[in-house]
């Protein structure tokens, strides 16, 4: 899309001779853009930017650019500076005239240029610029904006636009102003300007006069802008009475230099922390924080910090997290969710690069190698950093895992690349040692274990003491073999996906038919037949009275204390898994129990030579709600329970 000659004034038209001394009239031109760029102007304006507050971003980002084109173009001509060496943007407004005006004394440009790169929508200069340099220099090189569409994020704002700009190294009299109102054309003419570089006047729309304001352009630059490398000027504003005497002074309002650019060596603790505290505006200190710089085949910067408190919002599926992205240390995003796995939803910080694919509007970005290739590099160097403190501080660790504990928990079905490395992470409570508190690794599960030890065993329940309680480990208390208690919510979805560790199988002591080989002391296989067929009467006469509500009576030697457990079918869903679909609004089949029962029991045996059937009945019933209440169940007829066992009571007491 070319700009093309709208019309030409008369004064254009006069011939006069030109000598050294002496320039030609003015000439002013009005100029339009051709009907498709008309079109994609509007689209720009109306549609293509989500935030006004993005053209001042924008701006401050070309002036930047303009600036380190002339610190290139000075390596080979040191006259550009001319007697101006200090590289500098300002932004100043007017309250009054309802305008904004962002000026800088880089580059600039001439007639031509400003034709070409303004009167062509999606014409970058930066582009074509960045296309002469040499591999060494582009490297080098802090340029930001490539798209060419940036200035036209002026007309969301402003209804008039004008730009005051001349080339370095050329004559006072070769100013350009040019000038739009974003519609069809726009006019151009010579006019002389003494400093060199460029000047942009916007002329605020009606709804848009907030931005003519020094805390709201101040609250943007910090916010957008606040790494640019050459210092970003504004005038200050006198408060009170006292001050209004007082001629206004110029105050640099941005950093003017990255924390994440500079060497790690050169940077403080409080340093870190300060811009940790920025970023993520918490209050307190982070645990721990990296810092790395990646050279290679992708270049990019990050900074990523480990909190010490857990957000408000961390179980807020639709809550915005990740981290904010730079791009030639010009902020983006807030946001960038796409470099690390949701359960690292947690993790704050800060990630620079040059090798991302933007959209046009440099809102969003696209999703490529580069993204994946660093969203890969990022997530095993937040890994690595928590088990280093895992290992190095163990007391940060657990006030990390007590903050973020059940988030890491949905690693190890989210992130199958990182399964092993995720699961070294994972605490739990153990029957070792019988405290509520989560920090034995799967690793000192392993270290304490039996050599013919073939399996990890765990028991899940929604509470830590009706896991420590649970009768299941009755077996494994007399046998003295460790038992992970899981009571979190997510920790049998947990153990769904978690099939081994280290090459040792996981196994639910709730689940299936249990087997403890050489390390349990059971009776031979001739007496368990032999008891068995003492009570397949008892057995035969309780799945009678169960009728439909179990899936089968069994005999059970994996109780010492307790007369009978509720078993999962091998290949059943846990109760606990179980009761989370369903409230969650799932439809579940019906999945029945099996009722197994210990012989060994008094009770059980009392029921065996219990002749009176409605006697029996109700001791059966008794026994099955019970078995199910150790569990932390729900009795499907409380009101009939506590019935039986007032019955039961009072024939007792009599």
């Amino acid at each position: 899309m070319t700009a093309k000659t709208k019309k030409e004034t008369p004064e254009t038209k006069k011939e006069k001779p030109e000598t050294k001394k002496e320039k030609p009239e003015t000439k002013k031109e009005t100029l339009g853009f051709q009907t498709e760029a008309k079109q994609l102007l509007h689209l720009m304006i109306h549609s293509l930017y989500s935030n006004k507050e993005i053209f001042l971003r924008e701006l401050i980002s070309n002036a930047s650019d303009a600036a380190d084109r002339l610190r290139f173009e000075t390596l080979s001509d040191g006259s550009l500076m001319e007697s101006d060496p200090d590289l500098k943007i300002r932004v100043d407004f007017d309250k009054d005239a309802k305008t904004v005006t962002v000026s800088d004394n880089g580059i600039g440009m001439n007639r031509e240029e400003i034709v070409t790169n303004l009167g062509t929508i999606a014409k970058s200069g930066t582009a074509q610029f960045l296309q002469s340099l040499t591999g060494d220099q582009q490297k080098d090189s802090q340029l930001i904006g490539q798209f060419g569409v940036g200035f036209y994020s002026s007309f969301i704002v402003a209804d008039q636009v004008e730009v005051f700009s001349r080339k370095a190294g050329s004559e006072e009299s070769d100013g350009v102003h040019w000038q739009s109102s974003g519609e069809s054309d726009f006019e151009i003419e010579d006019r002389p300007k003494k400093e060199r570089g460029t000047s942009i006047t916007l002329h605020l729309k009606k709804a848009e006069e907030e931005f003519a304001d020094n805390w709201r352009l101040k609250n943007i630059i910090q916010k957008y802008s606040e790494h640019i490398s050459i210092p970003v000027i504004m005038q200050s504003v006198p408060l009170g009475d006292d001050e209004k005497e007082k001629e206004p002074e110029d105050e640099t309002v941005n950093t003017a230099q990255a924390l994440w650019t500079r060497s790690r060596k050169d940077i403080s603790d409080d340093e870190y922390k300060e811009f940790y505290k920025h970023i993520s505006h918490d209050f307190q200190d982070p645990l721990v924080w990296s810092h790395n710089k990646v050279e290679g085949k992708l270049d990019y910067t990050s900074l990523v910090y480990i909190p010490a408190i857990a957000p408000f919002d961390l179980w807020q599926r639709e809550a915005t997290r990740g981290l904010k992205l730079y791009v030639q240390r010009v902020y983006i995003m807030d946001e960038a969710d796409q470099f690390l796995p949701l359960y690292l939803r947690f993790v704050k910080g800060a990630v620079d690069s040059n090798d991302l694919s933007l959209n046009i509007s440099r809102e969003l970005l696209q999703k490529d190698a580069a993204v994946e290739s660093m969203r890969i590099a990022l997530t095993k160097r937040v890994l690595d950093m928590l088990e280093k403190m895992s290992k190095k501080n163990q007391e940060d660790y657990q006030k990390f895992w007590q903050q973020f504990g059940q988030v890491m928990k949905e690693g190890p079905a989210e992130d199958f690349a990182n399964r092993d490395k995720v699961a070294k992470l994972l605490r739990f409570a153990t029957t070792h040692t019988d405290n509520e508190i989560q920090d034995q690794s799967l690793t000192d599960y392993l270290s304490r274990k039996e050599e013919k030890q073939d399996k990890i065993y765990y028991v899940a329940a929604d509470t830590f003491n009706t896991a420590k309680n649970s009768p299941h480990l009755e077996v494994f208390r007399k046998n003295d073999i460790e038992v992970l208690l899981l009571h979190d919510r997510v920790d049998e979805w947990l153990m769904n996906h978690m099939m081994e560790f280290e090459g040792v199988k996981f196994q639910d002591v709730a689940r299936g038919s249990l087997d403890l080989g050489d390390m349990e002391d059971k009776k031979s296989e001739k007496e368990q037949k032999k008891v068995e067929k003492e009570f397949a009467g008892l057995v035969k006469r309780i799945t009678d009275v169960m009728d439909d509500r179990i899936e089968e009576v069994r005999i059970t030697y994996r109780l010492t204390d307790s007369p009978a457990c509720l078993v999962v079918g091998e290949n059943d869903m846990g109760m606990q898994m179980r009761r989370i679909m369903e409230s969650s609004g799932q439809p579940m089949p019906e999945s029945k129990r099996i009722f197994e029962v210990n012989p060994a029991h008094p009770l059980v045996e009392k029921m065996h030579d219990e002749t009176d059937e409605d006697r029996f009945k109700d001791l059966t019933l008794i026994l099955y709600d019970q078995a199910s209440l150790a569990e932390g169940g729900q009795l499907d007829d409380p009101a009939g329970y506590v019935q039986r066992m007032n019955s039961l009571l009072l024939e007792l007491s009599g």
